[in-house]
Parts: C-alpha cells; sequence; structure tokens
C-alpha cells in the first residue's frame, strides 16, 4: 500500500494572474458578450464533436448503461468511470469490464487515476489497444481516501510528478489519440498552490495535450460553496487558444449556457448535473442554437429510466443491476411531480421484482 501523502493546510489564495471575483449579472453577461459567438462544435486534437456538452467520469455512475442512455438523449462525447491504473493493468474480472468497449459506445473517454508515471503508462497502452478514443488524466480528485495516496488531486501540489505522468500517457498515445487532463483551480486556498496548477497546465499544453477540463473549486474545497466560474473566465482569457472545458455547478441547461457566456470556454463537462437527467444535453443544444426547451414529461422519463435499467440488466446481471440503477432512479425522481414519493419506492426497491413494480408504481405500466 502506498505511503500517506501530505494533506497541506489552507490559506486565503492571492495571485497576480488568476484570482478572484464575483460573478457578473446575467443581463452584464450578455451585454459584454455580444462579439463572443457561442461554441457549436468541439475539437479535440482530429477529433470533432456536433456538440460541446459532455458527459464527465463520474466514479460509480458513469458505466455503459449510463453512456448509453446519455447517447440517446444528445451526448456527443461520454467519459468511462475513472480507472485506476493499477485495476487497469490487473487480470480479472475487473479490468475486462474497464477494457470492454462496446462498438456503439463511441466516441469514449478513458480516464485514468494512479500516482506512479510508469504505471500510467502501461495502463494508458491497454486502454488504447481496447479502443478508448481520447486518453484523459484525473489531477482532480478530490476524494480524502484518493488524496492520502498521492492521486487525484494530490498531484496538483507535486508538478513535476504530474507533468511526467503526461509525458508518459503522450508517449503511450504516440499521437493516435488525443490525451486531455481533469483538474481543479488548485489543492488549497494557498498562493504557492494555482501557481502550481499552472505549472502543470503550462506544461501539459506545451508537451501536447488537447484540451484540459477544469473545475472551479480547489481539491480540499470539494463540493462545498459556488465553483468560481471567474477562475475558468481568467483561465481562458489568458490561453485564448488553448481547448479548455468548464466544469462545477452545471445543473441545467441555463446553467451551461451562462457558463458559456461569462467565461469563453470552448465546453462544458456535465457531472452530478446529469446523473437522473441525460435531458440536459439536448436542452442544452436547443439553446445554443435559439430554441426553447422543455421539461422532460413523464412518458419521457420513465422512457430513459426504463431503458437504463434494461441496459443494467444486461450488462451487470439482476442483482448487481438493482443497487447500480436505484442510484440513478432516486436522481431521476428529482423530475418527477411528486419526487418525494417516486424517490422513497425507489430507494426501498431491493431485488429485481421490486425495483420493476416501484418503476410501475411512480410512472404507470
Amino acid at each position: 500500500m502506498a505511503s500517506p501523502c501530505p494533506i497541506l493546510s489552507c490559506r486565503p489564495l492571492f495571485s497576480s494572474r488568476i484570482g478572484h471575483e464575483s460573478r457578473r449579472s446575467t443581463a452584464a453577461v450578455h451585454r459584454s458578450s455580444n462579439d463572443r459567438p457561442l461554441p457549436h462544435r468541439l475539437l479535440l486534437g482530429k477529433l470533432e464533436f456536433p456538440g460541446i456538452a459532455v458527459q464527465a467520469a463520474l466514479s460509480g455512475y458513469s458505466d455503459l448503461p449510463m453512456r448509453r442512455v446519455a447517447r440517446a438523449h444528445g451526448c456527443v462525447y461520454a467519459l468511462h468511470e475513472v480507472a485506476l491504473d493499477e485495476h487497469v493493468l490487473q487480470r480479472g474480472k475487473g479490468s475486462a469490464r474497464i477494457l470492454q468497449v462496446a462498438d456503439d459506445d463511441h466516441p469514449v473517454g478513458g480516464q485514468l487515476m494512479g500516482s506512479q508515471p510508469e504505471l500510467f503508462a502501461s495502463a494508458a497502452r491497454r486502454m488504447l489497444a481496447a479502443g478508448y478514443d481520447v486518453l484523459d488524466i484525473n489531477f482532480g480528485c478530490p476524494v480524502k481516501k484518493v488524496l492520502g495516496r498521492c492521486r487525484g488531486g494530490f498531484l496538483l501540489s507535486e508538478p513535476e510528478t504530474a507533468l511526467e505522468i503526461v509525458e508518459r500517457v503522450l508517449e503511450a498515445a504516440a499521437g493516435r489519440v488525443p490525451v486531455t487532463v481533469k483538474m481543479r483551480r488548485g489543492f488549497d486556498e494557498q498562493p504557492g498552490s494555482e501557481e502550481s496548477f499552472l505549472q502543470i497546465l503550462d506544461g501539459a499544453f506545451e508537451r501536447g495535450i488537447a484540451a484540459a477540463t477544469v473545475h472551479g473549486r480547489s481539491v480540499v474545497q470539494r463540493y462545498l460553496g459556488p465553483s468560481d466560474w471567474s477562475f475558468l473566465q481568467r483561465l481562458k482569457q489568458e490561453y485564448p487558444q488553448r481547448r479548455i472545458l468548464g466544469s462545477g455547478d452545471l445543473f441545467s441547461a441555463d446553467d451551461a449556457l451562462r457558463m458559456l457566456l461569462e467565461t469563453g470556454v470552448d465546453g462544458v463537462s456535465l457531472a452530478r448535473g446529469c446523473i437522473g437527467n441525460p435531458f440536459l444535453f439536448r436542452q442544452i443544444d436547443a439553446l445554443l442554437h435559439g430554441r426553447s426547451i422543455e421539461a422532460p414529461s413523464l412518458f419521457e422519463q420513465a422512457a430513459a429510466l426504463r431503458r437504463h435499467w434494461r441496459e443494467s440488466l444486461a450488462f451487470y446481471g439482476p442483482g448487481r443491476a438493482v443497487r447500480k440503477t436505484r442510484r440513478h432512479a432516486i436522481q431521476y425522481a428529482q423530475l418527477h411531480p411528486d419526487p418525494e414519493r417516486a424517490r422513497d419506492c425507489f430507494a426501498r426497491a431491493k431485488s429485481p421484482a421490486r425495483f420493476e413494480e416501484a418503476l410501475d408504481e411512480v410512472y404507470g405500466h
């Protein structure tokens, strides 16, 4: 087991390059953004996607069933759940599932997390051979156990190691697929934290990554407080020719449009906001093309969740499918006219038969 890694203390952030600033009003954003065309397509290296909303790598969520449902509702690019490099390299059911890329699951990104550059390189080669279209490096996970093992967001405090990982993955990719990184705006609020972030970002782009997805919270902030979109705005101003996607506090199509207008990012990465709400992808596309959007009907909600259930049954088998799909169903319940009743029905469903009864009870036959 890896030795514990130090977690740095927090102090107020100060930087002359990218500091904090309160968000402007929506009206001000529209007035000042008239000369900024909204993006309608996303480029990652040689890949071009007919949309700008990406389904993020969501540990415990963004499996094949979720990705298939998202694609059916307009998602143009989705990432597999984050995979630990060691798990990719082990032989067994776990790695076999990670390396199983379905013919209809393209374009798909494989996100890697770990602490040792040499293992990243070996895992990247295996994911490339499996058929992943993009290799993504996780420098953003804020989970305490991950940080304690020098993985994920911890690497934002170790620029040299982070950049060696980027080099190794780029060498493994050898130009065959784009390599991207997922980051947060820094490890913590210390002045040096932001400089480390910028050192990694600069170095990664100089070495040849295709894009960076940046979450507007620090690692130690986890999900507390608002995501700092002003950081993304100034980041994009400083790197106008670089491909930067924004992440954090994207729970509606309006949120996505506002982020694009306020910050000028090239795309948006949907994480918690699209769990139980695959309808976001088409809603965002509609707003970008000047069309109105409507909340999904009860029939549409039922169709999406029933498909998710069928996909999970085929992928996991009955027992595991219940556990996997129930967590999504509880999120779908938030869209229901009676969300508390719907949530309670799904929360009590502990068997395949009971889950199907819950579907009928919540949505009708």
